[in-house]
């Protein structure tokens, strides 16, 4: 497994498999914390994504370049696959994060929904338009959790105003955890693994590396 937060994987004792997702053991009692909060409003939290390893990332990365996943613009909307590498890069950019630089790496983020709010066989696929609708009194009623303080110490990453990466409200982090594994993370790492990767747009990536860092790395080192 490569990343640049501490060269961790899912094999590390540090991590435990839960509802088929690796996650960071310090997170799991918080995790259960606000499982049993929610369950009080009614609401079945749910992950839908944890730690995800680097080659995972950099294979969905891979494929939304080649249009073997589609790719969607700021809206939710399938788009047209740009040709120009570097616009590629960008558009792949707006819903998925750089491998190698992705939060799911650090084992404290978790993606989640309301579980009873989903249709049997329903699969979430995780977009605005789920959170405005089905997921919609599940988010609220998490919000005003956040705002009450009231969640164990988790809280939304990808938040308007924040970076460039688009709003993502079933994204949360347990800050307290997440903050301790970006202690380890290296630009220079980065590019390093750039530099002997097979990862699409490479040239444009390390073209614009510090660039991207400023605006898709750094504004979520909260």
């Amino acid at each position: 497994m490569i990343d640049c937060y501490g060269f961790r994987n899912a094999e590390s004792p540090d991590f435990e498999n839960i509802e088929g997702y690796f996650v960071d053991k310090e997170v799991l009692p918080f995790y259960n914390k606000l499982k049993e909060r929610l369950a009080g409003e009614g609401y079945a939290l749910r992950l839908e994504s944890a730690y995800r390893p680097f080659e995972r990332q950099l294979s969905i990365w891979n494929r939304k370049a080649s249009g073997e996943l589609k790719l969607l613009d700021a809206s939710g909307n399938p788009m047209e696959r740009p040709a120009d590498e570097e616009q590629l890069m960008y558009a792949i950019l707006t819903w998925s994060a750089l491998p190698g630089a992705s939060r799911h790496h650090l084992g404290s983020d978790l993606d989640v929904v309301d579980g009873n709010a989903c249709p049997e066989g329903y699969e979430v696929q995780l977009t605005p338009a789920e959170c405005n609708g089905m997921f919609a009194p599940f988010h609220k009623k998490l919000t005003e959790l956040m705002d009450a303080d009231e969640t164990f110490g988790f809280s939304r990453v990808f938040v308007p105003g924040r970076g460039k990466i688009q709003p993502e409200m079933w994204h949360i982090a347990h800050l307290p955890t997440s903050r301790k594994r970006l202690e380890n993370f290296s630009l220079a790492e980065l590019r390093s693994i750039y530099e002997r990767t097979d990862i699409a747009c490479k040239s444009a990536l390390l073209d614009n590396l510090e660039r991207l860092a400023d605006d898709y790395i750094y504004p979520y080192f909260i």
